[in-house]
């Protein structure tokens, strides 16, 4: 299992200043988050990924780096890292870590020195120009937060490139000082016990830009990082975040798209996460239908993360207006909820009024899909989100442990890093991890039952799937896993009312039974027919049982 061991997994997403604070000064920290590996291994998760862990001016939320080779004085130091990943290792899981390497923050040394002048050696390790670009208010990432690309300098004396914010400079990626010093950073990280990395904004840092000529794609670039964490630990992964269409998606996993898996090991499955959210607003399996039809296979060992939010908004850019309004009018009607005029910025369960039934269907589909679920945190508990906070910062809130004061995320009352949500139907005074545990029938008790049974069926994981024609029940999916570890079929009804579907028989069924379910159904027959199925029910059948894993 080990060599695949990232399509076995079930991915666990940290901001760890918002996770356990252990010191009661108000953040988050790295021994806070080792206080609570065994909450995590109990729940069954078996990677956790963890969001900027390194020091920053935290203009955005970690993503604006100063230091690669150290860790957040907030959160901890490198020996509380080190002290993570064995006691996580322990317990059977893995570590990754973002790596954000795009960009910088303005103040990292690296930028501070080459802004102070033209012949710093690191002048050539960001992107400049003498004259205005002509492009410099296109390509905008950020819209009503972010007016252009490039920045005018008053101490470099000339114009500087960030696709994102003005305070994040580009890296230079056409230098290959830049390329190897990030290699240096990975290989750090590596030795410290990191099993991989999130790759942040993969398809901007693959940019080489110049002023004034079109932008291209060097996929060298990653050719280069899986060599590296290939040579540096056999087992190490890296996940791109790379929100591109079918046509591209080869590109981020092997040289050729015949070839094999040696580029990313893992991409995140966005073409499937809006559908999935097209389909939940319109109550039809059509939306999933079509993009499982369309999904482009990928090379050997290469894999899906499948999710279905995040620590940024959700982002509807690929549906069209019509499609894009549908999911607004059912999850976001409100103008503050939305962001950029193409996203979400709410977490799930209000976005699904907290209706059990549509939560734990949601979920049911999330880890049903190809690939490996990842999952954020506060999302087993049914954490909700704070509208008051401005952009991304609404999903952005601390972790809620019990109903005391700051929801034991802390000692601290004030000031925290971010206010925790004590009252309404998704405040810490009602929904918290130690309530739920008390409660058989709670959600994290039904999500520890979820990740129990996927990590049961490796086929969802590492198999072939396929979808099975159900032409007169519009509102239901069924589809398919086959692997040498096992066959199976999974039922979703996304209508209210209850159905009946007949499947037929199907090829290398046993004797067919329940793995997961919704509620209690009679035993499906080998010949598949009459399958009952409550409204917003699930069912997951295994047909056989291949050889152990």
């Amino acid at each position: 299992m080990s060599g695949r061991w990232y399509k076995e997994a079930v991915v666990y997403c940290i901001q760890v200043d918002m996770f356990a604070d252990s010191d009661g000064d108000g953040c988050g920290d790295l021994p806070g988050l080792i206080g609570r590996l065994d909450y995590l291994s109990r729940l069954g998760v078996s990677c956790l990924w963890l969001n900027p862990v390194h020091p920053s001016p935290q203009r955005d939320q970690g993503y604006d780096v100063s230091d690669y080779y150290n860790v957040d004085p907030r959160i901890g130091d490198l020996g509380d890292f080190a002290e993570l990943t064995f006691q996580a290792s322990e317990r059977g899981i893995r570590i990754i870590i973002d790596l954000v390497v795009n960009h910088t923050s303005d103040q990292h040394p690296w930028f501070r020195s080459a802004r102070s002048s033209r012949t710093s050696p690191y002048r050539d390790w960001y992107i400049w120009s003498e004259q205005e670009p002509a492009d410099r208010r296109q390509g905008i990432v950020f819209p009503g937060e972010q007016t252009e690309t490039w920045s005018w300098d008053e101490e470099a004396g000339e114009w500087f490139f960030h696709r994102f914010y003005d305070f994040q400079p580009d890296l230079n990626w056409s230098n290959p000082a830049v390329r190897a010093e990030i290699r240096k950073v990975m290989s750090f990280w590596l030795q410290m016990g990191v099993s991989g990395f999130r790759i942040d904004a993969a398809p901007f840092v693959l940019e080489l830009v110049n002023a004034g000529q079109p932008t291209t794609l060097d996929f060298s670039i990653l050719d280069d990082w899986r060599q590296n964490v290939q040579w540096r630990s056999g087992e190490a992964i890296l996940l791109c975040e790379a929100n591109v269409g079918p046509g591209e998606i080869d590109k981020y996993t092997g040289s050729t798209a015949e070839g094999p898996n040696d580029r990313a090991h893992m991409l995140f499955s966005f073409l499937l996460n809006a559908r999935l959210w097209l389909a939940l607003a319109r109550k039809s399996a059509e939306p999933i239908i079509e993009s499982l039809s369309a999904l482009p296979p990928l090379q050997d060992m290469a894999q899906w993360a499948s999710f279905l939010r995040n620590h940024d908004e959700l982002d509807l850019s690929r549906l069209t207006d019509e499609q894009r309004s549908d999911v607004f009018k059912a999850f976001a009607p409100k103008p503050d909820m939305q962001l950029y005029g193409r996203g979400i910025r709410r977490r799930l369960a209000p976005m699904l009024g907290g209706n059990r039934r549509r939560i734990e269907l949601a979920y049911s589909l999330q880890f049903s899909m190809p690939g490996t679920p990842v999952l954020r945190y506060g999302e087993e508990i049914g954490m909700g989100d704070d509208l008051s906070l401005p952009g991304r910062d609404a999903i952005r809130t601390p972790m809620q442990w019990d109903d005391g004061p700051s929801g034991g995320f802390s000692t601290a009352v004030d000031p925290l890093v971010a206010p925790v949500t004590m009252t309404g139907a998704y405040g810490a005074r009602r929904v918290n991890v130690r309530a739920l545990q008390r409660d058989p029938d709670s959600l994290l008790r039904w999500f520890e039952q979820l990740i129990s049974t996927v990590r049961e069926c490796p086929e969802i994981g590492v198999g072939t799937w396929s979808v099975l024609d159900v032409p007169s029940v519009p509102a239901v999916l069924v589809h398919r896993f086959d692997a040498p570890e096992g066959s199976m079929v999974l039922l979703h009804n996304l209508g209210d009312a209850p159905v009946v579907v007949d499947i037929g028989p199907q090829e290398g069924t046993d004797r067919p039974w329940e793995m997961f379910a919704d509620g209690p159904y009679r035993r499906p027959t080998a010949q598949l027919r009459r399958l009952e199925l409550n409204g917003l029910g699930y069912r997951w059948i295994r047909l056989r049982h291949g050889r152990s894993m």
